[in-house]
């Protein structure tokens, strides 16, 4: 029978990803600390963390499959795209990382509370000024309608989540880090686990086993790390993330 890890203050090692429960798909370890080290080692391993509970202990996560969207199989409709060349957005990276954060955590419809507790979100912004954890921003002139956020090591990009206050948004922050992070030499956006909306946009799930293999290739490349910026000006061809 698997027993579930315990993690205390002390290292940040964590159990092979393969020990992880069936049920709950994915439960790795409870405990430890979201510390810039340790959530370091728990994405170059697969793993993060996810909990609702701000006071509870801390749950780490490698599900089985996984949910992953290749750079090259972003599906955007024709009418996304109209929107993405003449909707009058702007699109920017890591100019407004705690704002996003607040837009990701903010009540849903549907939902009671959020995952993305006070105690994420502090432990993100210390990851976000150590140039590991980056922001896409969607602009409608000064106000920010939509974005998304999540954590890069190697080649690999591990998103977090996303959000919007106008239709489309977020859809579009997702395609300007696709178009951004191809021409960078990444390969893959690790969605963790798939829900509908992932789907349609063209995420499909593949076997842990795989995604690991992937992981260890992506951690033989340099981090892009620091702040980051959108090429040419800003400018981006929607025809080309799709």
């Amino acid at each position: 029978m698997t027993r579930l890890a315990l993690l205390d203050a002390n290292g940040c090692t964590f159990p092979p990803p393969e020990r992880a429960l069936r049920d709950p798909n994915g439960l790795l370890a409870v405990g430890g600390d979201l510390s810039v080290k340790r959530l370091l080692a728990a994405y170059g391993n697969g793993i993060f963390p996810w909990f609702d509970d701000d006071l509870g202990p801390i749950l780490w996560w490698s599900p089985d499959p996984r949910a992953v969207l290749l750079t090259g199989e972003m599906y955007v409709s024709r009418r996304l795209q109209r929107r993405m060349r003449s909707g009058g957005f702007r699109v920017s990276l890591d100019c407004a990382f705690a704002a996003v954060m607040q837009g990701c955590a903010a009540p849903r419809s549907g939902s009671a509370g959020t995952w993305i507790t006070g105690r994420m979100r502090r432990a993100y912004q210390r990851l976000h000024r150590a140039g590991y954890a980056h922001s896409i921003e969607v602009w409608r002139e000064d106000e920010l309608v939509g974005g998304l956020y999540g954590v890069s090591l190697g080649r690999m990009f591990f998103g977090e989540s996303m959000f919007f206050r106008e239709a489309d948004a977020s859809k579009i922050a997702l395609a300007a880090l696709i178009w951004q992070s191809e021409r960078w030499g990444f390969s893959l956006l690790d969605c963790q686990v798939m829900n509908p909306h992932l789907r349609s946009l063209g995420a499909r799930e593949i076997p842990r086993t795989e995604f690991l293999e992937r992981l260890a290739e992506s951690n033989r490349h340099p981090t892009r790390q620091g702040i980051w910026h959108m090429e040419e000006d800003g400018r981006w061809n929607a025809g080309r993330a799709g």
